[in-house]
């Protein structure tokens, strides 16, 4: 009969032990939510930022085939001195903005990048394409890449 008194007395303990573990497990199931929200943000940055490099290498292959095909009349052709306030607007392609500045000085022409076989005679016209793509929500986020682009053609100045 002891043992039967003492186990009616311990019914309230219990009940109280498992609301302490129920609000324990609680928590942990909250911590991990919330920790499983913060990577799903981390992956769908990472996730536009990819997308958004992507189009812009794309884009910026598109401006410079589409400037390459204009011939004669490309911007690609024009001195410093045809460039006002040192850079150029490119026509837009997608979402991305472009400019061009030519990188020779006055007249001179500048030696191209180093090759394995050098020919006397060329020079290179050095021009530089700036190409900006924002992204993400309320596109606050920006990307540029600059593309440098070297041309080789004959030369008087440099005495070849």
């Amino acid at each position: 009969m002891e043992n039967l008194r003492l186990a009616s007395k311990q019914q309230g303990v219990v009940l109280i032990v498992a609301l302490i573990m129920v609000v324990a497990v609680t928590g942990i199931a909250v911590t991990l939510m919330s920790s499983s929200s913060v990577d799903m943000k981390i992956t769908n940055a990472a996730f536009e930022r990819e997308e958004a490099e992507n189009a812009l290498m794309g884009n910026v292959q598109q401006v410079i085939a589409d400037e390459a095909t204009k011939g004669g009349n490309s911007y690609f052709l024009y001195t410093r001195a045809q460039i006002p306030n040192g850079s150029i607007a490119l026509d837009k392609v997608g979402d991305t903005v472009n400019s061009m500045s030519n990188l020779n000085n006055g007249a001179l022409d500048l030696p191209c990048p180093r090759k394995f076989s050098f020919t006397a005679g060329i020079s290179c016209n050095m021009v530089q394409v700036d190409s900006t793509i924002t992204y993400g929500s309320k596109s606050k986020h920006t990307i540029t890449i600059t593309t440098g682009i070297a041309q080789e053609m004959a030369s008087l100045n440099t005495g070849g």
